[in-house]
């Protein structure tokens, strides 16, 4: 490509690992990096206003070309921490559920354990800004992100949607990857794997650079968060995308 290579990623901390090799790597003399909450740049990478983006697996079905152009995106291989439902009250007390807006592939997600595994009969609310203080009673909220570890604090009933899709299939989850809407050179793919992966390796320098006093960012790191895609991973993407496609999500 001629101009810079646009690429926007997740402003969260989950994200870290995977943004922080980027500085002071030659790849980045290659393209203009931007960041927002996951359903914002999922959107810019439907419409082409970037090229890669860190983006929710659901989007996948609605981009005409799709690449995963790096060997680690953001999933789990059990609990999460960061995505999950919060309530007051058990699963079979809950009568309605507040929907995040920032991102797709949670409400999904969400949507399939509901109706699939859960087998719950609830109202599914969207949202549009805060709602966390709406979350009591019999109404209970998905909350994703550095928002869901402070939610940790004040709901007593976590339902972790990584962990219930480990439970409900047997395969880990993957949330989000870089992913192309179109074909990048491959040098630029090769130095952009690279940088993303530094991170990973650095655990310790990355929560170091990022003090947090409300979950320990080594476990949330190390044992929460599953970084490399490996092949079961992507297994349990394509069943996620099959329920995706077979329920209308």
């Amino acid at each position: 490509m001629e101009r810079k290579v646009k690429v926007a990623a997740v402003s969260y901390l989950n994200t870290k690992p995977l943004l922080y090799g980027f500085r002071n790597h030659p790849v980045m003399e290659q393209m203009e990096l931007s960041v927002d909450y996951p359903a914002k740049i999922a959107q810019q990478l439907i419409d082409g206003e970037v090229d890669v983006a860190l983006v929710p697996v659901a989007i996948i079905p609605k981009l005409k070309e799709h690449h995963i152009i790096a060997d680690y995106g953001i999933g789990a291989e059990g609990p999460v921490a960061s995505v999950c439902l919060y309530s007051d009250v058990p699963l079979n007390e809950i009568k309605r559920i507040y929907l995040d807006y920032q991102s797709r592939t949670s409400v999904a997600l969400l949507k399939i354990l509901v109706k699939e595994y859960w087998k719950l009969n609830v109202e599914l609310v969207p949202t549009t800004g805060d709602y966390e203080d709406k979350i009591k009673g019999t109404d209970a909220g998905l909350v994703i992100g550095d928002r869901a570890l402070a939610q940790r604090k004040v709901s007593p009933f976590i339902f972790d949607l990584a962990e219930h899709w480990m439970r409900f299939t047997s395969l880990p989850f993957l949330f989000a990857a870089w992913i192309s809407n179109k074909q990048l050179p491959e040098t630029f793919i090769q130095q952009f794997n690279d940088a993303t992966s530094t991170g990973i390796k650095n655990i310790p320098a990355v929560v170091a650079e990022n003090p947090y006093d409300l979950y320990d960012l080594t476990t949330y790191y190390v044992h929460n968060l599953s970084y490399p895609i490996t092949p079961a991973k992507r297994q349990g993407m394509q069943k996620f995308l099959t329920y995706i496609r077979d329920l209308g999500i």
